[in-house]
């Protein structure tokens, strides 16, 4: 008897590595756009799930963004039924203007309904979407801001309970896959709209493909995984160097000699674990905030204090490095 159409059975066995360390009648779910990407993996769960003796499900996150976007969603919970996937749940995200841009907000709104969907459910595992070809767009949209080797190491297959099982196939896989079930995939048309970053960045890669060769989008995925290696052991002696950190002066924040002592890999880190230990939003710390605070000690002429997000002032005072609220700074 012939086996499941390759797409199929890659799709399966991504999911398949996951689900092995998931508790027996646990709850797993997955995060369905009804795109190509979530449908493969919502329908590789459906199949795996039982025979893992967990529970599939799915959550689809209507964002409110576009016309006909609570039908959409309606029609990428009904497949998700289908395919065998309960419970399942359409949830609205609150996407709120930040500043960051559209994407960001609409990312981290999502985030944020997926969690208390998981939340609700009891879930110990949700699945997300991304594939091989995400991975590569955000190492590319990372080069393009200048960024360090966190920002360059991509996505993780795993963050608490957020997995990427489809993390290293391609996204012609998933379209694969769907074309063998026979499913006809959502097509958002935000994929389409060059005001996007991300699109501009889909549309560069392909370019790039076309020009250096087929395996480029690979190779980007490849050295995110490798500068994932490198970023983790770094901040690993960060957060050691962090908790070696005497404080400064009168016992006022840290001892700016200790600090300007660390190599500049650690303290450029050391500098964003202070700023998220003050109460700074630590994807809002840009790489312009930490070369700013490292200038409090590498070219100090008096300046100060500095502003990072969160509305924490930064100052260089007898001898220490001192971060507080902005309300009880004086203001330079």
């Amino acid at each position: 008897m012939p086996g499941p159409d390759p797409a199929v059975a890659a799709t399966r066995l991504a999911v398949r590595e996951h689900l092995s360390d998931v508790p027996e009648g646990c709850v797993v779910l997955v995060a369905c756009s009804g795109g190509p990407d979530s449908v493969a993996l919502a329908a590789a769960l459906a199949f795996e799930a039982p025979r893992a003796g967990v529970r599939g499900g799915a959550v689809v996150v209507d964002h409110g963004l576009q016309e006909r976007s609570a039908e959409v969603a309606d029609d990428a919970a009904a497949l998700c039924r289908e395919l065998g996937l309960d419970p399942v749940e359409v949830v609205r995200a609150d996407v709120r203007t930040s500043g960051a841009g559209l994407e960001a907000d609409a990312r981290s709104a999502r985030y944020v309904a997926i969690e208390a969907a998981a939340d609700r459910a009891g879930a110990a595992m949700v699945l997300i979407g991304h594939t091989r070809d995400d991975q590569a767009e955000q190492v590319l949209l990372g080069l393009s801001r200048g960024s360090g080797a966190r920002s360059l190491s991509g996505m993780p297959v795993r963050r608490d309970r957020f997995v990427r099982p489809l993390l290293a196939l391609p996204r012609a896989t998933t379209l694969a896959a769907c074309a063998a079930y026979g499913i006809e995939p959502w097509s958002d048309p935000h994929n389409t709209d060059d005001s996007f970053r991300r699109v501009r960045a889909r549309r560069l890669l392909a370019t790039l493909e076309s020009d250096l060769g087929p395996g480029f989008g690979a190779a980007l995925a490849r050295s995110a995984d490798l500068l994932r290696e490198d970023a983790d052991y770094l901040e690993s002696l960060a957060i050691k160097a962090r908790a070696e950190l005497p404080t400064g002066p009168g016992g006022n924040g840290v001892d700016l000699d200790a600090l300007s002592g660390l190599p500049r890999a650690i303290r450029t880190r050391v500098w964003r674990l202070l700023a998220a230990e003050a109460g700074a939003p630590l994807a809002d710390v840009s790489a312009a905030h930490v070369e700013s605070l490292d200038a409090l000690l590498t070219s100090w002429h008096g300046q100060g204090p500095l502003h990072v997000p969160g509305g924490i002032a930064v100052s260089r005072t007898a001898g220490a490095i001192v971060f507080s609220p902005l309300r009880e700074s004086a203001i330079a």
